[in-house]
């Protein structure tokens, strides 16, 4: 399942601090929660380390479902079993359902309004900033990487190009790309 907390990580003092603390995450980061997720629970709560919060979002992304639900779930599960799974996912759903259903009512009211469509578009240039921002954060981990930076770059890179210049479906690129940086891993670290 899922691995214990390190030694030097902090802990949720209970599965309503969880509740909250996803709640909070949710409502941050609508469309696109990786930069706020990484601050929060690394930097700020300090429930993981940088490297085991790689680690754990890689599980996240490739699971089925939300990234961030995921990692909710794992987080939840890993401090108090079912009760802090079901914590976490409800902190990041009940909320920020309601107010998407609020906004989206909202929306229907003014959805022909040129300044909307304005709006929107700004907010997707923001969101492309904090998502290469925070790529170029978490790239220092890489260095720890037993691939190496090099290797692990050149993987990124790939996958990048694949799914972005090539459109390869993303199943296909976790099958090949992913597999080999798997089997890559574990030739270096086997002994």
């Amino acid at each position: 399942m899922t691995s214990p907390p390190s030694a030097a990580a902090a802990r949720p003092e209970s599965p309503r601090a969880l509740f909250v603390a996803f709640t909070g995450l949710a409502l941050q980061g609508f469309g696109g929660v990786l930069a706020v997720v990484q601050r929060e629970l690394v930097e700020r709560r300090r429930w993981l380390t940088n490297e085991e919060f790689i680690e754990d979002w890689a599980v996240a992304q490739v699971m089925p479902g939300p990234n961030v639900v995921n990692l909710a779930l794992m987080i939840g599960d890993r401090h108090f079993g079912l009760r802090g799974a079901a914590a976490a996912l409800a902190g990041m759903l009940a909320v920020p359902t309601l107010l998407l259903l609020a906004l989206a009512a909202l929306y229907a009211g003014f959805a022909d309004h040129p300044a909307m469509a304005g709006a929107l578009r700004g907010m997707g240039a923001v969101a492309a900033g904090l998502i290469g921002g925070m790529a170029l954060k978490l790239a220092a981990a890489l260095r720890q990487h037993p691939l190496g930076w090099p290797i692990a770059g050149a993987l990124a890179i790939l996958t990048a190009l694949a799914v972005g210049g090539l459109r390869v479906p993303l199943p296909w690129v976790m099958l090949a790309l992913g597999g080999a940086a798997c089997g890559l891993t574990w030739r270096r670290l086997a002994p």
